[in-house]
């Protein structure tokens, strides 16, 4: 089956990137502690509820997985670029980093305790997000939780150069209670959210911030 336009723009665009884009991102989350918080609250109720294997859901150049590896999650790395992989195996050989779309996991019903799609969704187009979603509902086990994060707003930031190389990205800019409302829909119901204003300095940022704890009913039972 022919993969949708704006997976391969995706991945061409982060292959071209990859080298530059982690030093970029280079000690953001140190510097932004409420992001990190949520990260410590999500780990904290998957190892409330028993622990067990979490995805990383387009984990690019894999820092938040070895963030989440830190706070004590059993964590791999899914992402569709694989220049962005191959600096994540560089930089954390610890760990597993595997090539994938969150249209079509390539893991079990019902494997997961955990999804973390740390600012991917947002290249994803509001037609499509039913099926990411739906995705996220199918791995992750009965009571399983999902954090998902992503720019507040109203349409797309397109962006065709960065770092002086030519690339093809949608930033896709939702509101909380759209993206809540979808994952309700899809059997994840939203149990936390914050909204932050933008940081500035090194790591300023144009939007506010959202961040959405999703939980699958622990009374699924798999078929």
């Amino acid at each position: 089956m022919t993969e949708p336009d704006f997976l391969q723009d995706t991945r061409q665009s982060y292959d071209a990137i990859a080298d530059e884009y982690v030093a970029f991102e280079h000690g953001d989350l140190e510097a932004k502690p409420l992001d990190r918080a949520m990260l410590a609250g999500f780990a904290e109720m998957v190892q409330a509820g028993g622990g067990g294997p979490v995805a990383e859901v387009g984990c690019g150049t894999g820092r938040v997985t070895a963030h989440l590896a830190g706070l004590g999650l059993s964590v791999s790395g899914i992402d569709l670029s694989p220049g962005m992989l191959a600096v994540a195996r560089r930089q954390h050989p610890d760990l597993r980093f595997d090539e994938g779309s969150m249209l079509a996991l390539d893991l079990p019903d019902n494997s997961l305790s955990g999804v973390v799609a740390w600012y991917s969704t947002i290249h994803v187009p509001l037609e499509l997000l039913p099926v990411a979603f739906a995705e996220f509902h199918r791995v992750l086990a009965p009571g399983g939780h999902l954090l998902a994060a992503f720019q507040v707003g109203d349409g797309p930031l397109r962006l065709e150069e960065a770092f002086g190389r030519q690339v093809s990205l949608d930033f896709h800019r939702r509101q909380p209670d759209q993206m809540a409302d979808l994952l309700d829909r899809a059997g994840l119901p939203v149990r936390a959210r914050l909204v932050r204003e933008p940081y500035e300095g090194k790591f300023a940022e144009r939007t506010p911030q959202a961040f959405l704890v999703a939980r699958k009913s622990a009374a699924e039972a798999p078929a």
